[in-house]
């Protein structure tokens, strides 16, 4: 019988493995679910593996994390305004890229929304909108624009007293990347690495077939559109459907178009297809802010990126190379 890891709106679907070949754990990594699968000869081998991997994430952790005050992003965060900060190459580059997707997706993807003020709450209390002026001043110091980069010396500068970067939306993506290619070149074949829904996968299930996930409707979870193969990459869903906010019959999505202040609606799921999870993570992001027709117009200019949206009325919409197995 084949077994079932339910992620998110997914589902991912394992042929049978036998006891000596896979193996897996599942921890609190970066605040959230991480399982851990890797394809080794013997329980020793695949332990030694899975260690490998999550000391890799907790040092991806220990750079990016802006609740660390130990850490470069929140030295970067408290010299807003001051001073630009030295960082290791690793760090500037993972902002650099993140500039580069801000830039492409006109800031929809924002690192410096850790910035805004969060008037909008979540919680099922909230009935009414708030302000103009509220949601305007939110979002005052948030701009990648305001990010200065110098590759020389490698130093970073916010410009704006207060303003702040985070990598919450690309953050597990990364490290997800990072520890995958670490057990790439230990020799691991195959595995997978999905950080609560961000999957990176490699190589094939025992029995030579590919990883597969089925796209399922979130409006009605029984019903699943159908399987895609993922052929040595990564799929990432961001959705509203646990956590929104409906005001006046409209519902508004968590995630909050950084430019503006206001929330998304009209999406209730983004399923990204790309080479890395960072990209898939921070893609899958921007759509949801940029919206349907844009959204997609975007994917579709890019080279090996895919994508699904469902809309709130449950209807489904596809990248032009998307191949849904029915």
């Amino acid at each position: 019988m084949p077994k079932y890891i339910c992620i998110g709106i997914f589902l991912l679907v394992f042929s049978t493995l036998e006891a000596q070949t896979a193996y897996r754990q599942t921890l609190k990594l970066m605040g959230s679910r991480f399982d851990i699968s890797v394809i080794a000869n013997d329980s020793l081998e695949g332990n030694s593996y899975i260690t490998t991997a999550i000391k890799e994430i907790k040092r991806i952790e220990q750079l990016i994390s802006s609740w660390d005050a130990n850490s470069q992003t929140s030295e970067i965060n408290r010299n807003a305004g001051i001073n630009p900060v030295k960082v290791d190459k690793e760090l500037f580059d993972l902002i650099e890229r993140a500039l580069a997707i801000s830039k492409l997706t006109d800031g929809a993807f924002d690192i410096s929304y850790a910035s805004m003020d969060h008037i909008w709450k979540f919680d099922g209390l909230m009935t009414k909108m708030p302000s103009e002026e509220s949601i305007k001043a939110s979002v005052a110091k948030v701009g990648y624009q305001n990010i200065v980069l110098d590759k020389n010396k490698q130093t970073v500068y916010l410009k704006l007293k207060g303003m702040k970067i985070g990598f919450g939306a690309i953050g597990k993506g990364y490290a997800a990347d990072k520890a995958k290619q670490l057990l790439i070149n230990k020799g691991v074949k195959g595995g997978i690495i999905n950080a609560s829904g961000d999957m990176n996968t490699w190589g094939r299930q025992p029995n030579g077939d590919y990883w597969k996930v089925a796209i399922t409707n979130p409006l009605n979870k029984k019903n699943a559109f159908g399987l895609l193969p993922i052929k040595n990459g990564a799929v990432v869903t961001s959705g509203n459907y646990e956590k929104f906010v409906a005001i006046n019959g409209k519902r508004y999505s968590h995630i909050i178009d950084p430019r503006t202040g206001y929330p998304s609606s009209g999406i209730i799921s983004v399923t990204v297809f790309a080479p890395k999870a960072e990209l898939a993570d921070a893609l899958a992001t921007s759509v949801f802010v940029m919206g349907i027709e844009v959204g997609l117009n975007r994917i579709n200019q890019l080279p090996n990126v895919e994508c699904i949206i469902i809309d709130d009325k449950g209807i489904i919409h596809k990248s032009n190379n998307i191949n849904i197995n029915k």
